[in-house]
Protein backbone atom coordinates (compact mmCIF):
# COMPACT_ATOMS: atom_id res chain seq x y z
CA UNK A 1 0.00 0.00 0.00
CA UNK A 2 2.66 2.30 0.86
CA UNK A 3 5.44 1.04 -2.30
CA UNK A 4 5.47 3.93 -4.03
CA UNK A 5 3.98 7.05 -1.38
CA UNK A 6 6.46 9.44 -0.99
CA UNK A 7 6.25 10.31 2.52
CA UNK A 8 6.59 13.81 3.89
CA UNK A 9 7.14 13.01 7.33
CA UNK A 10 10.67 13.63 7.52
CA UNK A 11 10.18 17.09 6.14
CA UNK A 12 7.50 18.59 7.85
CA UNK A 13 9.28 17.45 11.52
CA UNK A 14 12.21 19.11 9.93
CA UNK A 15 10.27 22.45 9.62
CA UNK A 16 8.24 22.14 13.07
CA UNK A 17 11.48 21.18 14.90
CA UNK A 18 12.86 24.68 13.84
CA UNK A 19 9.39 26.45 15.47
CA UNK A 20 10.39 27.27 19.40
CA UNK A 21 7.03 25.63 21.51
CA UNK A 22 8.85 25.68 24.78
CA UNK A 23 5.77 25.69 27.64
CA UNK A 24 6.81 27.20 30.78
CA UNK A 25 5.85 25.00 34.27
CA UNK A 26 5.89 28.71 36.11
CA UNK A 27 3.45 30.44 34.21
CA UNK A 28 0.11 30.32 34.76
CA UNK A 29 -1.62 31.63 31.79
CA UNK A 30 -2.90 29.09 28.84
CA UNK A 31 -1.25 28.35 27.10
CA UNK A 32 1.63 28.70 29.27
CA UNK A 33 3.59 30.39 25.87
CA UNK A 34 1.58 32.35 23.24
CA UNK A 35 4.82 31.04 21.14
CA UNK A 36 3.00 27.71 21.03
CA UNK A 37 0.53 28.52 18.68
CA UNK A 38 3.06 29.66 15.92
CA UNK A 39 2.92 25.93 15.48
CA UNK A 40 -0.66 25.65 15.85
CA UNK A 41 -1.41 28.14 13.18
CA UNK A 42 1.44 26.26 11.07
CA UNK A 43 -0.96 23.08 11.40
CA UNK A 44 -3.96 24.64 10.56
CA UNK A 45 -2.71 25.98 7.23
CA UNK A 46 -0.88 22.81 6.04
CA UNK A 47 -4.14 20.98 7.32
CA UNK A 48 -6.64 23.28 5.45
CA UNK A 49 -4.03 23.23 1.83
CA UNK A 50 -4.76 19.02 2.39
CA UNK A 51 -8.62 19.94 1.48
CA UNK A 52 -9.11 19.55 5.63
CA UNK A 53 -11.91 22.58 5.99
CA UNK A 54 -12.84 22.42 9.24
CA UNK A 55 -9.41 22.80 10.31
CA UNK A 56 -9.25 25.77 13.04
CA UNK A 57 -7.32 26.48 16.16
CA UNK A 58 -9.11 27.84 19.51
CA UNK A 59 -8.02 30.54 21.36
CA UNK A 60 -6.18 28.54 24.20
CA UNK A 61 -3.86 27.18 20.84
CA UNK A 62 -5.87 23.54 20.25
CA UNK A 63 -5.90 22.35 16.82
CA UNK A 64 -9.36 20.46 16.07
CA UNK A 65 -9.87 18.77 12.76
CA UNK A 66 -11.48 16.24 10.54
CA UNK A 67 -10.97 13.92 8.09
CA UNK A 68 -14.08 12.91 6.96
CA UNK A 69 -15.82 9.25 6.51
CA UNK A 70 -15.78 8.00 2.95
CA UNK A 71 -17.65 4.47 4.23
CA UNK A 72 -21.14 3.80 4.19
CA UNK A 73 -20.55 1.42 7.33
CA UNK A 74 -21.03 3.51 10.67
CA UNK A 75 -18.12 3.70 11.97
CA UNK A 76 -16.81 5.14 15.78
CA UNK A 77 -15.06 8.07 15.43
CA UNK A 78 -11.54 7.82 16.40
CA UNK A 79 -9.11 10.27 17.10
CA UNK A 80 -5.30 10.83 16.87
CA UNK A 81 -3.34 13.41 19.13
CA UNK A 82 -0.48 14.76 19.68
CA UNK A 83 0.85 17.92 21.73
CA UNK A 84 3.45 21.20 20.00
CA UNK A 85 5.01 22.28 23.15
CA UNK A 86 8.58 20.66 23.56
CA UNK A 87 10.16 20.51 27.43
CA UNK A 88 11.65 23.31 29.60
CA UNK A 89 14.65 20.78 30.85
CA UNK A 90 17.00 21.71 27.69
CA UNK A 91 16.53 24.86 25.38
CA UNK A 92 14.16 24.78 22.04
CA UNK A 93 15.22 28.20 20.85
CA UNK A 94 17.42 28.15 17.49
CA UNK A 95 16.72 23.81 16.69
CA UNK A 96 19.09 22.91 13.93
CA UNK A 97 17.73 19.52 12.97
CA UNK A 98 20.66 17.36 11.64
CA UNK A 99 20.09 14.11 9.24
CA UNK A 100 23.00 11.41 9.63
CA UNK A 101 21.59 9.90 6.41
CA UNK A 102 22.77 5.81 6.49
CA UNK A 103 23.63 5.77 10.09
CA UNK A 104 27.04 3.75 10.64
CA UNK A 105 25.91 2.37 14.24
CA UNK A 106 28.82 4.74 15.88
CA UNK A 107 28.63 7.28 18.14
CA UNK A 108 27.24 11.01 16.98
CA UNK A 109 29.46 13.83 17.67
CA UNK A 110 27.19 17.09 17.28
CA UNK A 111 28.92 19.93 15.79
CA UNK A 112 27.77 22.68 17.40
CA UNK A 113 28.91 21.63 21.05
CA UNK A 114 31.25 18.50 20.27
CA UNK A 115 31.47 17.48 23.71
CA UNK A 116 27.86 16.40 23.28
CA UNK A 117 27.76 13.13 21.59
CA UNK A 118 24.79 10.56 21.16
CA UNK A 119 27.22 7.12 22.11
CA UNK A 120 25.73 4.20 21.24
CA UNK A 121 26.82 2.30 23.77
CA UNK A 122 24.53 4.40 26.03
CA UNK A 123 21.68 4.37 23.69
CA UNK A 124 21.53 0.78 22.71
CA UNK A 125 18.57 1.59 21.21
CA UNK A 126 20.23 3.82 18.79
CA UNK A 127 22.75 1.34 17.87
CA UNK A 128 19.91 -0.99 16.35
CA UNK A 129 19.43 1.79 13.96
CA UNK A 130 22.24 1.46 11.96
CA UNK A 131 21.23 1.87 8.46
CA UNK A 132 18.47 4.01 8.99
CA UNK A 133 18.65 7.34 8.82
CA UNK A 134 19.06 9.48 12.23
CA UNK A 135 17.64 13.19 13.02
CA UNK A 136 19.49 14.68 15.98
CA UNK A 137 19.39 18.62 17.26
CA UNK A 138 23.25 20.49 16.82
CA UNK A 139 24.14 20.22 20.65
CA UNK A 140 22.80 23.02 21.99
CA UNK A 141 19.03 22.39 22.34
CA UNK A 142 16.78 19.10 22.55
CA UNK A 143 15.42 18.15 19.20
CA UNK A 144 11.30 18.12 19.69
CA UNK A 145 10.45 14.59 18.45
CA UNK A 146 8.85 14.62 21.84
CA UNK A 147 6.23 15.05 20.37
CA UNK A 148 6.47 16.97 16.69
CA UNK A 149 7.35 13.34 15.52
CA UNK A 150 3.69 12.33 16.23
CA UNK A 151 2.53 15.83 14.88
CA UNK A 152 4.47 15.30 11.84
CA UNK A 153 3.31 11.77 11.64
CA UNK A 154 -0.25 12.42 12.11
CA UNK A 155 -0.20 15.04 9.29
CA UNK A 156 1.58 12.55 6.64
CA UNK A 157 -1.11 10.48 7.80
CA UNK A 158 -3.68 13.05 7.44
CA UNK A 159 -2.20 13.77 3.63
CA UNK A 160 -2.29 9.54 2.54
CA UNK A 161 -5.79 9.49 4.09
CA UNK A 162 -7.18 12.79 1.89
CA UNK A 163 -5.34 11.32 -1.11
CA UNK A 164 -5.86 7.98 -0.75
CA UNK A 165 -10.01 7.17 -0.94
CA UNK A 166 -9.38 3.54 -1.53
CA UNK A 167 -8.38 3.02 2.47
CA UNK A 168 -11.66 3.06 3.38
CA UNK A 169 -12.44 4.80 7.15
CA UNK A 170 -14.89 5.75 9.29
CA UNK A 171 -14.49 9.84 10.59
CA UNK A 172 -11.03 10.96 12.04
CA UNK A 173 -10.83 13.64 14.10
CA UNK A 174 -7.06 15.15 15.10
CA UNK A 175 -5.96 17.07 17.94
CA UNK A 176 -3.20 18.95 18.72
CA UNK A 177 -2.62 20.27 22.48
CA UNK A 178 -0.53 22.93 23.99
CA UNK A 179 1.14 22.46 27.38
CA UNK A 180 1.33 18.68 27.70
CA UNK A 181 4.83 19.23 29.08
CA UNK A 182 3.44 21.22 32.05
CA UNK A 183 0.77 18.75 33.04
CA UNK A 184 -1.98 20.70 31.44
CA UNK A 185 -2.18 19.31 28.06
CA UNK A 186 -6.01 18.51 27.43
CA UNK A 187 -6.83 21.24 30.73
CA UNK A 188 -8.88 22.99 28.11
CA UNK A 189 -10.26 20.53 25.39
CA UNK A 190 -13.66 21.02 24.43
CA UNK A 191 -15.10 17.37 24.71
CA UNK A 192 -18.16 18.03 22.72
CA UNK A 193 -16.23 19.72 20.01
CA UNK A 194 -13.92 16.74 19.88
CA UNK A 195 -17.00 14.51 19.22
CA UNK A 196 -14.82 11.16 19.16
CA UNK A 197 -15.30 7.68 20.98
CA UNK A 198 -12.08 6.48 20.86
CA UNK A 199 -8.42 8.12 20.75
CA UNK A 200 -4.86 7.59 20.36
CA UNK A 201 -2.05 9.42 21.17
CA UNK A 202 0.98 9.38 18.79
CA UNK A 203 3.41 10.22 21.91
CA UNK A 204 5.54 6.83 22.71
CA UNK A 205 9.08 5.81 21.74
CA UNK A 206 10.68 2.84 20.21
CA UNK A 207 9.34 1.25 17.28
CA UNK A 208 6.12 -0.79 18.08
CA UNK A 209 5.68 0.70 21.43
CA UNK A 210 2.01 0.24 22.25
CA UNK A 211 1.20 1.45 25.58
CA UNK A 212 -1.85 1.01 27.92
CA UNK A 213 -1.11 1.71 31.16
CA UNK A 214 0.72 4.72 33.37
CA UNK A 215 1.54 5.69 36.48
CA UNK A 216 -1.31 7.35 38.80
CA UNK A 217 0.13 10.48 40.08
CA UNK A 218 -0.39 12.72 42.89
CA UNK A 219 1.17 15.85 43.83
CA UNK A 220 1.91 16.87 47.18
CA UNK A 221 3.03 19.45 49.26
CA UNK A 222 4.98 20.13 52.40
CA UNK A 223 4.74 23.73 54.13
CA UNK A 224 6.98 23.96 57.53
CA UNK A 225 6.68 26.99 59.52
CA UNK A 226 9.34 27.91 61.83
CA UNK A 227 10.11 31.35 63.80
CA UNK A 228 11.99 34.30 62.75
CA UNK A 229 14.31 35.57 64.92
CA UNK A 230 17.18 38.33 64.43
CA UNK A 231 20.21 35.79 63.85
CA UNK A 232 22.59 37.96 66.63
CA UNK A 233 19.77 37.01 69.00
CA UNK A 234 18.35 34.01 67.83
CA UNK A 235 19.84 31.26 70.27
CA UNK A 236 16.88 29.58 72.08
CA UNK A 237 14.20 31.33 69.55
CA UNK A 238 14.84 30.98 65.68
CA UNK A 239 13.42 27.45 64.39
CA UNK A 240 14.68 27.05 60.87
CA UNK A 241 11.97 25.71 58.45
CA UNK A 242 14.67 25.93 55.49
CA UNK A 243 16.71 23.32 57.53
CA UNK A 244 13.77 21.31 58.86
CA UNK A 245 12.23 21.03 54.78
CA UNK A 246 16.23 19.47 54.59
CA UNK A 247 15.78 16.83 57.13
CA UNK A 248 12.53 16.07 55.79
CA UNK A 249 14.37 15.38 52.32
CA UNK A 250 17.33 13.44 54.06
CA UNK A 251 14.84 11.35 55.93
CA UNK A 252 13.35 9.66 52.77
CA UNK A 253 14.39 6.47 51.49
CA UNK A 254 17.76 6.16 49.93
CA UNK A 255 18.12 2.65 48.55
CA UNK A 256 14.20 2.50 47.37
CA UNK A 257 10.93 4.58 46.90
CA UNK A 258 12.97 7.43 44.81
CA UNK A 259 13.15 7.74 40.53
CA UNK A 260 16.80 6.83 40.72
CA UNK A 261 16.18 3.84 43.01
CA UNK A 262 13.32 2.29 40.83
CA UNK A 263 12.44 0.89 37.68
CA UNK A 264 9.56 -1.70 35.81
CA UNK A 265 5.86 -1.41 38.25
CA UNK A 266 7.95 0.20 40.97
CA UNK A 267 6.66 3.19 42.50
CA UNK A 268 8.41 6.11 43.85
CA UNK A 269 7.84 9.45 46.33
CA UNK A 270 9.71 12.37 44.27
CA UNK A 271 10.83 15.88 45.80
CA UNK A 272 11.11 18.33 42.86
CA UNK A 273 10.88 21.58 44.20
CA UNK A 274 11.98 23.68 47.64
CA UNK A 275 11.49 26.86 48.18
CA UNK A 276 10.93 29.18 51.25
CA UNK A 277 12.31 31.14 53.93
CA UNK A 278 13.69 30.89 57.90
CA UNK A 279 9.78 31.22 58.75
CA UNK A 280 8.26 29.29 56.12
CA UNK A 281 9.23 26.69 53.73
CA UNK A 282 7.48 24.65 50.91
CA UNK A 283 8.64 21.52 49.60
CA UNK A 284 6.85 20.15 46.06
CA UNK A 285 6.52 16.52 45.49
CA UNK A 286 5.38 13.98 42.55
CA UNK A 287 3.72 10.43 44.10
CA UNK A 288 3.81 7.76 41.41
CA UNK A 289 2.35 4.10 41.40
CA UNK A 290 1.60 2.05 38.80
CA UNK A 291 -1.59 0.59 41.54
CA UNK A 292 -3.41 3.75 42.62
CA UNK A 293 -4.27 2.28 45.92
CA UNK A 294 -0.89 2.61 47.00
CA UNK A 295 -0.60 6.58 46.14
CA UNK A 296 -2.60 6.69 49.99
CA UNK A 297 0.06 4.33 51.17
CA UNK A 298 3.13 6.39 49.84
CA UNK A 299 1.49 9.53 51.20
CA UNK A 300 0.69 8.09 54.89
CA UNK A 301 4.42 7.13 54.61
CA UNK A 302 5.57 10.99 53.58
CA UNK A 303 3.40 12.09 56.63
CA UNK A 304 4.58 9.60 59.19
CA UNK A 305 8.80 10.48 57.71
CA UNK A 306 7.12 14.70 58.02
CA UNK A 307 5.88 14.04 61.52
CA UNK A 308 9.09 12.19 63.02
CA UNK A 309 11.43 14.90 61.68
CA UNK A 310 9.22 17.61 63.35
CA UNK A 311 9.03 15.89 67.11
CA UNK A 312 12.33 16.80 66.96
CA UNK A 313 11.18 20.64 66.64
CA UNK A 314 9.07 21.87 69.37
CA UNK A 315 7.73 24.90 68.13
CA UNK A 316 7.81 24.33 64.26
CA UNK A 317 4.81 23.52 62.70
CA UNK A 318 4.31 22.08 59.50
CA UNK A 319 1.26 20.49 56.91
CA UNK A 320 0.71 18.02 54.12
CA UNK A 321 -1.53 18.63 51.57
CA UNK A 322 -1.98 15.91 48.57
CA UNK A 323 -3.67 17.43 44.84
CA UNK A 324 -4.99 14.32 42.25
CA UNK A 325 -2.93 15.07 38.74
CA UNK A 326 -3.93 11.60 36.94
CA UNK A 327 -5.14 8.05 36.78
CA UNK A 328 -3.33 5.04 35.13
CA UNK A 329 -5.71 5.08 31.64
CA UNK A 330 -5.50 0.94 32.12
CA UNK A 331 -8.59 1.28 34.51
CA UNK A 332 -10.34 2.57 31.82
CA UNK A 333 -8.73 0.49 28.66
CA UNK A 334 -9.45 -2.55 30.21
CA UNK A 335 -13.53 -1.77 29.59
CA UNK A 336 -12.46 -1.24 26.15
CA UNK A 337 -10.08 -4.02 25.32
CA UNK A 338 -10.86 -3.41 21.21
CA UNK A 339 -9.06 -0.04 21.80
CA UNK A 340 -5.53 -1.67 22.36
CA UNK A 341 -6.17 -4.77 20.15
CA UNK A 342 -7.00 -2.96 16.94
CA UNK A 343 -3.88 -0.73 17.76
CA UNK A 344 -2.20 -3.68 17.58
CA UNK A 345 -3.22 -5.27 14.71
CA UNK A 346 -2.82 -2.05 12.90
CA UNK A 347 1.47 -2.58 14.28
CA UNK A 348 1.59 -5.41 13.28
CA UNK A 349 0.10 -4.78 9.64
CA UNK A 350 3.06 -2.23 9.18
CA UNK A 351 4.82 -4.93 9.43
CA UNK A 352 6.30 -4.42 12.87
CA UNK A 353 5.53 -6.62 16.39
CA UNK A 354 3.73 -4.60 19.09
CA UNK A 355 5.48 -3.91 21.99
CA UNK A 356 3.08 -3.90 25.26
CA UNK A 357 4.87 -1.13 27.23
CA UNK A 358 3.73 0.95 30.66
CA UNK A 359 4.81 4.45 30.55
CA UNK A 360 6.35 5.55 33.81
CA UNK A 361 4.61 8.95 33.29
CA UNK A 362 2.01 10.78 32.25
CA UNK A 363 0.23 11.24 29.06
CA UNK A 364 -2.67 13.72 27.48
CA UNK A 365 -4.08 9.57 26.87
CA UNK A 366 -4.32 9.04 30.80
CA UNK A 367 -6.53 12.65 31.24
CA UNK A 368 -8.16 11.93 27.92
CA UNK A 369 -9.55 8.30 28.87
CA UNK A 370 -10.94 10.05 31.93
CA UNK A 371 -12.19 12.76 30.79
CA UNK A 372 -14.47 9.86 28.48
CA UNK A 373 -11.70 9.37 25.32
CA UNK A 374 -10.03 5.94 26.03
CA UNK A 375 -6.87 6.90 24.81
CA UNK A 376 -3.84 4.60 24.64
CA UNK A 377 -0.28 5.79 23.21
CA UNK A 378 1.57 4.62 20.17
CA UNK A 379 5.26 4.94 19.61
CA UNK A 380 7.03 8.02 17.17
CA UNK A 381 10.42 6.91 17.30
CA UNK A 382 11.34 9.78 19.20
CA UNK A 383 14.29 8.67 21.98
CA UNK A 384 16.54 10.41 24.90
CA UNK A 385 13.74 12.87 25.61
CA UNK A 386 13.89 16.26 26.85
CA UNK A 387 17.69 16.58 26.29
CA UNK A 388 20.33 17.22 23.57
CA UNK A 389 20.65 13.91 23.36
CA UNK A 390 17.54 13.10 21.60
CA UNK A 391 16.92 11.52 17.78
CA UNK A 392 14.37 9.96 16.24
CA UNK A 393 14.36 7.78 13.02
CA UNK A 394 12.86 8.76 10.03
CA UNK A 395 12.08 4.91 9.30
CA UNK A 396 10.83 4.70 12.43
CA UNK A 397 8.29 8.44 11.96
CA UNK A 398 7.09 6.00 8.43
CA UNK A 399 6.38 3.02 10.25
CA UNK A 400 4.45 5.41 12.85
CA UNK A 401 2.78 7.36 9.63
CA UNK A 402 1.58 3.18 8.45
CA UNK A 403 0.59 2.08 11.66
CA UNK A 404 -2.24 5.06 11.54
CA UNK A 405 -3.13 4.56 8.38
CA UNK A 406 -3.78 1.09 8.86
CA UNK A 407 -5.46 1.51 12.19
CA UNK A 408 -8.23 3.87 10.36
CA UNK A 409 -8.77 0.86 8.13
CA UNK A 410 -8.82 -2.14 10.58
CA UNK A 411 -11.93 0.31 12.71
CA UNK A 412 -13.55 0.67 9.51
CA UNK A 413 -13.33 -2.93 8.44
CA UNK A 414 -14.61 -3.85 12.12
CA UNK A 415 -17.50 -1.78 12.19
Amino acid sequence: MFTNYQYTVDTRFIRYAQIDTQSDPQSTSFPTTEKQKDLSRLLVKELHEMGITDAEMDEHGYVYATIPANTDKQVPVICFCSHVDTSSDSSGTGVKPIVHRNYDGGDIVLPDDQTVVISSREHPYLASKKGDDIITASGTTLLGADDKAGVAEIMDAASYLMTHPEVKHGAIRILFTPDEEVGRGVEKVDMKKLAAQFGYTMDGGELGSLEDENFSADGAKITVYGVSAHPGAAKGKLISAIKIAGEIVDALPKDGLSPETTEDRDGFIHPVRISGTVEKTEIDFIIRDFDTSSLEAHESFLRRVMDKVLDHHPGARATLKVTEQYRNMKEVLDQYPQVTANAAEAIRRAGVQPLKMSIRGGTDGSRLSFMGLPCPNIFTGEMALHSKHEYVSIQDMQKAVQTIVYLAQVWEEKA
